[in-house]
């Protein structure tokens, strides 16, 4: 499976090591340079989502609408951002627009400067 920026996936994220870290089976959006993806590097940087929605909390998190098998709204959890093994993306279930990556990177920038 070749991994794209900016594209959701249903990823396994469990084992949890500890209580405060996201796990079970979720959308994780891959945040990592095509160029990484495209060259069989054996992680992937995602930003998790969650449908526990919680308003104006820029930029924490990120509001992505439902689409294509996306079934609900959900939240792009900007802090829990993590590399993870390729082995643990199960399926393609949407893309974001170039404008949703764009603002999904200023949350990462404004979070980790």
């Amino acid at each position: 499976m070749t991994l794209s920026r900016g594209e959701i996936y249903l990823a396994n994220l469990n084992p949890q090591k500890k209580p405060n870290e996201i796990g079970k089976l979720r959308p994780v959006v891959v945040v990592q340079s095509d160029f990484i993806n495209e060259n069989g590097y054996p992680t992937t940087i995602v930003v998790p989502l969650s449908t526990k929605l919680i308003d104006d909390v820029s930029p924490l998190r990120y509001r992505i609408t439902k689409r294509e098998k996306l079934l609900y709204d959900s939240d792009a959890l900007i802090a829990h951002i993590r590399a993870i093994d390729n082995g643990r993306f199960v399926e393609r279930i949407a893309s974001l627009t170039v404008h949703e990556m764009e603002e999904i990177r200023r949350c990462i920038e404004e979070v980790i400067s």
